[in-house]
């Protein structure tokens, strides 16, 4: 059987190997109350994935530390520094892309998307089906961008958060429960 997990502790940085069935290569990602994580594809051995790591350790460091920045900010309640002009743009491309690939992979439809900066929610569906998403959503795990994204889409269906909607987000997601208490975690960041 696979190991689903690994643990690497390199320069005092603690860094989670995961098996990740979606993945077609080695990545790394550093994000704040998420730590260091690499996603290991199963065609890749973790042998394969800690050179990779060791590779890349001076960039891991780097952004360990700004991470390690952020999560402090956050915590204190803190205002974090907000998207240059670019950023925003870029930030905002990337979420409407993401909406529309998980909407097409699923087969979902939506009307209208709108990217803002809101203070209270990651996101929302309207009774016509348009969504809004937070654009610091850009800041987040992969994964957790997707299940925000994925919930407002099942929105589009279930207009409640009845046992059938968290059904039908486990189904896309696994554990949708499990993904909103993840979630929590990076609240610090709605206030930005």
């Amino acid at each position: 059987m696979v190991t689903e997990t690994k643990t690497l502790e390199i320069e005092g940085v603690s860094i989670l190997l995961k098996r990740s069935r979606r993945a077609k290569r080695i990545s790394v990602s550093v994000a704040p109350f998420y730590g260091v994580r690499v996603s290991v594809p199963y065609s890749s051995s973790y042998s394969q994935a800690e050179k990779f790591v060791l590779s890349k350790m001076r960039w891991i460091k780097k952004h360990f530390e700004k991470v390690k920045h952020l999560e402090s900010a956050a915590q204190s309640g803190e205002v974090l520094g907000s998207f240059s002009q670019i950023e925003k743009a870029a930030a905002k491309e990337k979420l409407v892309r993401r909406l529309a690939d998980l909407a097409k992979r699923y087969g979902f439809t939506y009307n209208r998307v709108t990217i803002r900066n809101q203070k209270t929610r990651w996101g929302s569906c309207s009774v016509k089906n348009n969504i809004s998403l937070n654009i610091n959503l850009a800041k987040l795990p992969e994964e957790l961008t997707d299940y925000v994204i994925l919930h407002e889409l099942v929105h589009t269906r279930v207009k409640n958060h009845s046992p059938l909607f968290w059904k039908e987000v486990d189904k896309l997601v696994g554990n949708g429960k499990l993904m909103r208490r993840r979630l929590k975690h990076y609240s610090g960041i709605l206030c930005i």
